[in-house]
C-alpha cells in the first residue's frame, strides 16, 4: 500500500472539476502540464487564464522531499516558523553525506560515524515535526521517491534540482530552494512563474545499444544547458509509450541539465506496471479512474504546434547512443564520432573509471542492462581496462539485484559496489588512483560533468552516457571504442565483439527488501528535543538576516565579476564542504571560491578595494562586512545553474552581498536569491557587462520607486571618478518586494504565523 494514499485520492477527487473548469476558461484543450498546474492552484478552482512566462502564480504542492545536504538548512529555517508540524507530507533522505571509497559496508560505517551529529539532528527534527525519515544507506532520494511517493498527476517540490526525476511517473516535480520548501511546510503557498511549454514528440522505439538516456542526451545537445529555462518539457507520442517508467524518470531527471522547470510524461501502461510492481496497486487503481485527466487532451498531441511554445521531434528508431561532455552535459556526440572529436580537442583517450548509478540511472532495469555487458565480459574472458564503481539506487534495488545475481556479476569483473547513495555523482568520492591534478578521462551514467564535479580534479574529463555504454567503454578502456562496430581482444588473444545489451524492465520475482531504512515520525512530536551544540562545527541555529536598506545599496563595492560558467558548484562547492551544510558561517568560507575572476582569469583571487591587495573571495568579503559595506556580484549567462543549492544564496547574503547582477539566471538560483532578501537582477543590455571594472562602486539611484515593471537604474563609479549608468531588469512581485524589505523569508513566515 502506498504512503499518503488518502492525500492522493484527495487530489484525484478534485482533478476532474478543476481541469474541466480550466479548459472552459482557457477555451481550448489542455496539455498534461497545464492540467496539473491548474489543478494545484492555491485558491482551488481556476478563475482566470495565466500567461505563460509572464504571470506569477501561487500553487499548493502535494508533497515535499528533502535530501540531507539541503535538508539541514531547510529544517533549520523551518524551526524558526513556530509550527508544530509540517503542513504537507514531507520526507528527509540521507544520501549526500556518504563518501565512496572502499565499498558499501566500510563507507556507510564511516559516514555513520563522521556525520552522526548531522544524521541524529535530521532524524530528531523529522521526528518532531512529522517528516518521514530515510536512514543513510536507504537509497538515493529520487529513486526512493519514484519507488514510494511519486504518483501521476501530482505536484511535488524538493530541495534538489533532480526532484524532476518524479516526472517519470507523470508528476510535475520541481527543484526549489529550502526557503520555498519551508513556505509550503509552514502552510503557505508556493509561487512560480507560469512556465512555457516545450513538447518533445517521440516516435519509433529504442533498440540495441540505444537507451532512454540517449533521448535526453540528444535533447540536451539540441536545447543546451539553458534552452529549457522557464519551461516544462512534456514528452509524448508512441515512442514515449514504448519507454519504461524508470526510463522516463531518467529522461526527466536530466531535464535539470537543460535548465527546464521540470519534465513529465502522460500516465500510461508502463507507469501502471511500475506502480503495481512497487506495491502501489491502490494508486494505480485510483489513477485509472481519472486516467483521461492524467495525460494531455488528445488534440494537444495530435496537433502539438498549437499547444506548445516549441516542438522537438525525435525518432527513437533512428537515435544513436551518445556520450556527452566533457565539462558540460550538453556537448552531445554520437559514440562512433567521439574518437575523432577527442583527438581533435586533445581529450585523453584512455579511460580510468566507469561509474554506474546515481539518481539518473540506478534502477533495476539500468543494472540489468549494464550487467548484461559485464556478464559477457566474464563469459568471453574480457579483462576490463578501467576500474568499475556501482551505486545502486535504493536498498530495495540493491537487495533485489543481489538476490538476482546482478551485483555478483559486477563483482566477478572486479567492480566496487558502493553504498546506495550519490557518491561520486556529487563529489563524494575519495579517488585513490589520482596523484594530483593530472589530465584523465572517466565515463559515468550520472547527470552532471562540470569541472571538479566528481573528484575535485579540474583536469578530469567526464563523459555522460547510459549504464550499458559506460560498461562497454570501461571494458575497452578507450573513449574511442564503439561497441556497435569495434571488437576487443580477450585474455586468450581472441578478437571478440560485444552483443547488444539486454535489460529487464521489472524483476520477474518482484522487488524485495529486508530493511528499507524508513523511520516514521511520532504522531505527536512535541516532546522530542532537537539539540544543536553551540560548539558544533557542522550545525548552527539560524537567526534572521538584518534587512537590507536603501542606504546600504549606495556605495556598494564589486566583490567579483564572474567570467563564463558559474554554477552552484562554483558558488558553493560540494565535496569536502558538504560537512558544513548545516553551519552557515563555516560553509560561507567557500563562497564563490570556484568562480573565475574576469579580470585575471583566476579562481578565489579578487582585489580587495579596501587594501588594494588580492586575496580569496570570502576573505575580502568578510573585511567589507566588518566595515558595514555591502557588495554586488556580477555574472555571465545562466548564473547559478546546478543543484538547488540553498547555500549558494544564503552564503553571500550572510556575508553582506546585497545584489547579484548577471546576463541571465538559472531559474532556481534566481528564486533562491529573492527568498533570502537579495536583489536578483539582469542586465537590460548584456553588453553593459563589459563596462564593469575591477575597482567599481555601485549606487542604486531609483530604488525608492522599485516596482515589477520598471528597470532599476544603477550608477557605476569607476576608480578614476568617471561614471556610467546602466539599466537592470528584475521580476519581483509584491510579496517578494516585502521579503526584500524585511530581510528574509524567515521573518515573513514568523510574521504570517504570529497569530
Amino acid at each position: 500500500m502506498a504512503f499518503d494514499i488518502d492525500m492522493i485520492k484527495g487530489v484525484y477527487s478534485t482533478i476532474a472539476e478543476r481541469v474541466d473548469k480550466a479548459r472552459e476558461i482557457v477555451g481550448r484543450p489542455l496539455t498534461l502540464s497545464e492540467k496539473i498546474l491548474y489543478s494545484h492552484l492555491w485558491d482551488g478552482n481556476p478563475t482566470k487564464q495565466f500567461r505563460r512566462g509572464k504571470d506569477y502564480v501561487d500553487f499548493a504542492p502535494d508533497r515535499i522531499a528533502l535530501q540531507d545536504a539541503t535538508a539541514q538548512m531547510a529544517l533549520l529555517q523551518f524551526m524558526q516558523a513556530g509550527k508544530p508540524k509540517v503542513a504537507v507530507p514531507t520526507t528527509t533522505h540521507c544520501d549526500h553525506l556518504i563518501q565512496a571509497k572502499s565499498g558499501a559496508a566500510q563507507d556507510l560505517s564511516r559516514a555513520n560515524t563522521s556525520s552522526k551529529e548531522v544524521f541524529d539532528f535530521l532524524e530528531s527534527v523529522s521526528n518532531k515535526y512529522g517528516l518521514g525519515f530515510w536512514r543513510p544507506g536507504a537509497g538515493i532520494i529520487h529513486q526512493v521517491v519514484l519507488e514510494n511517493y511519486a504518483f501521476p498527476g501530482g505536484m511535488m517540490i524538493g530541495t534538489d534540482s533532480h526532484t524532476v526525476n518524479a516526472g517519470g511517473l507523470g508528476m510535475v516535480a520541481i527543484g526549489v530552494g529550502g526557503a520555498d520548501a519551508v513556505d509550503v511546510m509552514a502552510g503557505m503557498p508556493w509561487e512560480l512563474k507560469f512556465p512555457k511549454l516545450i513538447g518533445v514528440k517521440l516516435t519509433g522505439k529504442i533498440s540495441g545499444w540505444t537507451s532512454a538516456k540517449d533521448v535526453i542526451l540528444k535533447v540536451a545537445g539540441i536545447l543546451t544547458v539553458k534552452g529549457g529555462t522557464g519551461c516544462i518539457v512534456e514528452y509524448f507520442g508512441e515512442g514515449a509509450k514504448n519507454l519504461s517508467c524508470t526510463g522516463k524518470g531518467t529522461i526527466c531527471n536530466m531535464g535539470a541539465e537543460i535548465g527546464a522547470t521540470t519534465s513529465t510524461f502522460g500516465y500510461d501502461d508502463s507507469m501502471e506496471r511500475y506502480l503495481r510492481a512497487t506495491d502501489r496497486s491502490d494508486v494505480a487503481d485510483a489513477a485509472n479512474e481519472v486516467r483521461e485527466y492524467l495525460t494531455a487532451d488528445p488534440e494537444a498531441y495530435a496537433d502539438p504546434e498549437k499547444y506548445f511554445d516549441q516542438i522537438i521531434e525525435i525518432n527513437l528508431s533512428e537515435l544513436r547512443p551518445h556520450l556527452n561532455g566533457p565539462f558540460t552535459p550538453d556537448l552531445a556526440t554520437p559514440v562512433g564520432e567521439l574518437g575523432a572529436k577527442a583527438k581533435e580537442h586533445g581529450w585523453p583517450i584512455d579511460v580510468d573509471w566507469g561509474l554506474i548509478g546515481s539518481c539518473t540511472n540506478s534502477s533495476y532495469e539500468d543494472l540489468t542492462r549494464a550487467a548484461s555487458i559485464a556478464k559477457q565480459a566474464v563469459d568471453k574472458k574480457i579483462k576490463p581496462k578501467s576500474d568499475f564503481g556501482i551505486n545502486p539506487g535504493s536498498e530495495q534495488i540493491r537487495f533485489t539485484a543481489q538476490r538476482d545475481g546482478l551485483l555478483q556479476t559486477f563483482e566477478d569483473l572486479g567492480a566496487t559496489i558502493f553504498t546506495n547513495a550519490c557518491g561520486p555523482c556529487i563529489g563524494q568520492w575519495d579517488r585513490s588512483d589520482l596523484k594530483g591534478d593530472e589530465k584523465n578521462t572517466i565515463v559515468h551514467s550520472f547527470n552532471r560533468n562540470f569541472s571538479k564535479r566528481a573528484d575535485g580534479n579540474p583536469n578530469t574529463h567526464a563523459f555522460v552516457g547510459s549504464p550499458e555504454m559506460v560498461a562497454a567503454i570501461a571494458l575497452s578502456g578507450r573513449l574511442d571504442f564503439d561497441p556497435m562496430n569495434d571488437t576487443l581482444i580477450n585474455e586468450d588473444g581472441q578478437e571478440v565483439k560485444l552483443d547488444e545489451p539486454r535489460g529487464i524492465e521489472l524483476p520477474p520475482e518482484g522487488f524485495e527488501v529486508e530493511e528499507s531504512g524508513y523511520v516514521p515520525p511520532k504522531e505527536d512530536g512535541s516532546s522530542v528535543e532537537v539539540k544543536v551544540s553551540k560548539d558544533s562545527e557542522r550545525l548552527q541555529i539560524l537567526e534572521p538576516f538584518e534587512p537590507i536598506t536603501n542606504e546600504s545599496l549606495q556605495g556598494m563595492k564589486l566583490l567579483i565579476k564572474a567570467f563564463g560558467k558559474c554554477t552552484t558548484d562554483h558558488i558553493s562547492m560540494a565535496g569536502p564542504w558538504l560537512r558544513y551544510r548545516g553551519h552557515l558561517d563555516n560553509i560561507a568560507n567557500n563562497t564563490l571560491i570556484g568562480a573565475v575572476n574576469a579580470f585575471n582569469k583566476k579562481t578565489n583571487f579578487v582585489k580587495n578595494q579596501l587594501t588594494g591587495e588580492y586575496e580569496g573571495v570570502p576573505d575580502a568579503q568578510r573585511q567589507y562586512k566588518a566595515k558595514g559595506i555591502k557588495t554586488i556580484v556580477v555574472g555571465d549567462h545562466n548564473y547559478g545553474e546546478g543543484s538547488s543549492r540553498e547555500h549558494a544564496a544564503m552564503q553571500p547574503r550572510h556575508l553582506g552581498v546585497a545584489a547579484v547582477l548577471v546576463k541571465s539566471f538559472a531559474r532556481i538560483h534566481e528564486t533562491n536569491l529573492k527568498k533570502q532578501g537579495m536583489l536578483a537582477l539582469t542586465f537590460a543590455n548584456e553588453a553593459d557587462y563589459d563596462l564593469i571594472q575591477e575597482d567599481d562602486t555601485f549606487n542604486f539611484i531609483d530604488i525608492d520607486s522599485f516596482s515589477e515593471d520598471k528597470p532599476l537604474t544603477i550608477e557605476i563609479v569607476h576608480a578614476d571618478g568617471s561614471k556610467d549608468t546602466i539599466k537592470a531588469n528584475h521580476s519581483y512581485n509584491a510579496p517578494q518586494i516585502n521579503w526584500f524589505r524585511e530581510g528574509s523569508a524567515l521573518n515573513v513566515i514568523k510574521k504570517e504565523n504570529a497569530a
